[in-house]
């Protein structure tokens, strides 16, 4: 992998009234991490994640960062897709396109999705892999988390949850639906980041959240986000509701 993976979470937590306040401050924090990585290293390479807990998020970044945040020297990724074209509802890659990447000057070149429409699914997670090994680490991994504490497209006891030389992987099985058929980066590539973000929302996803806070220090299986590690910190970015359960106290 070429990365250092740090041998302790750290863990950071922020709690915000609503998901809109808890989007904003994260729209905040990814304009000031892409004008640093911009300055140090010359681009800014990001990974969005699915479902609907981001669609605001991205929105703001479309309507309100398009001159504000770097975009012709980010790359952007996705921490994983169902298998399904890009114009399908349920492609996390057109959900992006539409709420942010379409509203953006950021190079078509420079957008790397994940090609679910290609069969069988084991060769589209094989190109994404050959397409990452010229990368050695991400600045910004953007995840969410599933009411079983699901994370990209790592569910609970997955076998995808114990690869340990592949960067992606092939999901056979859903754990929630949609029951399609998703490809997702694995726990080795996200550690490959210099930072993650969680956005997380919503009283369905309270006990989830406070499962991974008291998972064991290694993290464990029935809880994939407990699992995820970085060489930078992990920042929970949560509204009040999805926090109502968190243990004290919640840095690890």
């Amino acid at each position: 992998m070429g990365a250092h993976v740090a041998p302790r979470v750290t863990r950071l937590v922020r709690v915000f009234r609503d998901l809109p306040t808890a989007s904003a401050a994260l729209a905040d924090h990814l304009e000031e991490r892409a004008r640093v990585a911009v300055r140090a290293r010359g681009r800014f390479t990001l990974v969005l994640s699915g479902g609907s807990t981001p669609t605001g998020l991205f929105r703001r970044l479309g309507r309100r960062r398009s001159r504000t945040i770097p975009w012709r020297r980010t790359e952007v990724f996705f921490s994983d897709e169902r298998a399904v074209p890009p114009t399908d509802p349920m492609s996390n890659f057109g959900s992006a396109q539409r709420l942010l990447l379409a509203h953006v000057p950021i190079p078509s070149q420079h957008v790397h999705r994940i090609e679910g429409e290609l069969r069988p699914v084991a060769r589209a997670a094989d190109r994404y892999e050959r397409r990452l090994t010229r990368r050695v680490r991400f600045d910004v991994v953007l995840l969410g988390l599933g009411e079983d504490a699901h994370t990209a497209s790592l569910f609970p006891n997955s076998p995808a949850l114990r690869a340990r030389r592949r960067r992606v992987v092939a999901v056979d099985e859903a754990g929630e639906p949609p029951f399609v058929p998703r490809l997702t980066l694995t726990v080795p590539a996200l550690a490959a980041s210099r930072e993650i973000c969680f956005l997380v929302a919503g009283e369905s996803k309270a006990t989830a959240v406070a499962n991974v806070f008291r998972s064991p220090a290694a993290g464990s299986d029935a809880v994939p986000a407990s699992r995820v590690r970085s060489v930078g910190p992990i920042t929970w970015y949560l509204d009040r509701a999805a926090a109502s359960r968190l243990p004290t106290p919640v840095d690890s």
